[in-house]
């Protein structure tokens, strides 16, 4: 039986352990010290390079979650009870929930078929419907470079400079995608990172917030460390978090810094494989970028199938309650009430999935859009159809740094012999 072959697994550089090892040695285990320094400093030189241009001047404040670190920048730029946040509706939750954290309101809003990201002119007109109906403007925007494919940040900058919103780039699934040469996460008033154990890098869990500057940086530090003033005693004037990321995590980061271009190239490497080798399947199409200006990490390579592309097996799909653990580490601890809900992947998608599976390949469905989600029934939608449809469509193949030539030229292998 072959090896089991996953989405995305980190891969360590084999320089981990010293930085690990030089926390322990010096007692510094602890959420602050050298490595988290040592990382911040390592992923500023990484995200102020600009291709052709002069570097830029962001600040990185490393957290404990990519989850932490929306959740701070909402914080930070005012938003609580009673506002509204615009955000990309086809998206993981961690984009969306830290809204209901701060008492906010999710807005959701569609996206465009380019890039599967925030569709500018939808954007545009969920602004002026929800001034219309409520008086007041968004308190900020939240794109999301889904699978790492860029958004189109300049046209949704300057949607949000007419009306002054601030714009909170969520690049959890993007470190080190650009657009037009700059990093994304650097464009707007914050730029969120995430280092969970499937990501570019890893710090086995861990995010960061790129700040537009170093004052914002202290604001964001200040939150993220129990919002403690500057006296000799614990004095409190504001509620802070327990969000800094630990020494010992960022020891494993600032390894991982060390052969986070070999990742990118690999997981672009991985991308163009697939294109050759299923380019040609009628009916199977795999998600690329829709020009040079966005130039995407491919953090997972995902494709969709038309209703008409038939699977073996698809007339059994969804026969079965699922039952075990189901997308990723974290897994789930409800069962589910039913093998079907109102919202689903088509029966090829599900059948394909279920097929490679069995030849032991991990594939997901692509996000349930999160204005589908039960939880969020009651949250004001701007929609098109367009996430819906790539949801019924959709399906994320394995990229990450162990998957070998070999793995792509078996899983393409896998896919073809599952068409009838």
């Amino acid at each position: 039986m072959r090896d089991r072959i996953y989405l995305c697994l980190a891969h360590m550089s084999g320089k981990e352990m010293d930085y690990i090892q030089e926390a322990f040695d010096t007692n510094w285990v602890v959420p602050m010290g050298p490595n988290v320094n040592g990382f911040e400093s390592d992923l500023e030189r990484f995200v102020n390079n600009r291709a052709d241009a002069p570097a830029l001047d962001r600040d990185v404040v490393c957290l404990s979650s990519g989850t932490a670190a929306v959740h701070l920048a909402l914080v930070a730029s005012g938003v609580g009870p009673g506002d509204e946040v615009l955000v990309q509706s086809f998206t993981f939750c961690a984009s969306s929930h830290p809204i209901t954290y701060v008492g906010a309101t999710p807005v959701f809003v569609d996206s465009e078929r380019d890039t599967w990201n925030m569709d500018p002119a939808l954007l545009a007109e969920a602004i002026e419907d929800r001034l219309a109906k409520t008086g007041r403007l968004p308190k900020a925007i939240i794109p999301v470079a889904l699978y790492g494919m860029p958004y189109k940040i300049d046209e949704i900058l300057k949607v949000a400079d007419r009306y002054g919103i601030p714009v909170i780039e969520d690049a959890a699934e993007g470190l080190g995608s650009r657009f037009d040469g700059q990093v994304l996460g650097t464009f707007g008033r914050y730029g969120v990172l995430s280092f969970n154990g499937n990501k570019m890098i890893t710090t086995s869990g861990g995010g960061a917030l790129i700040c537009r500057d170093q004052n914002a940086g202290r604001e964001i530090l200040f939150y993220a460390t129990q919002a403690r003033e500057g006296y000799p005693y614990y004095q409190h004037e504001k509620i802070g978090y327990n969000y800094r990321m630990s020494n010992v995590c960022a020891g494993i980061g600032r390894g991982q810094m060390t052969v986070i271009d070999e990742h990118i190239a690999h997981h672009r490497h991985v991308q163009r494989l697939y294109c050759e080798l299923l380019g040609d399947i009628e009916g199977f199409t795999m998600h690329c970028a829709p020009s040079p200006r966005f130039d995407s990490n491919y953090w997972l390579c995902a494709a969709t199938l038309d209703p008409s592309l038939r699977i073996r097996g698809q007339e059994n799909a969804y026969a079965e309650v699922v039952t075990g653990a189901v997308g990723g580490a974290a897994g789930v601890t409800h069962a589910a009430s039913s093998a079907v809900t109102d919202c689903q992947p088509n029966a090829n998608v599900e059948a394909l999935r279920v097929i490679l599976d069995a030849a032991n390949v991990e594939a997901r469905p692509v996000w349930k859009p999160m204005h589908r989600q039960p939880v969020y029934a009651a949250a004001p939608a701007y929609v098109n159809g367009v996430s819906e449809d790539i949801f019924r469509m959709g399906i994320c193949l394995p990229a990450g740094p162990y998957v070998s030539d070999d793995d792509v030229r078996y899983i393409a292998a896998t896919i073809r012999d599952a068409i009838v």
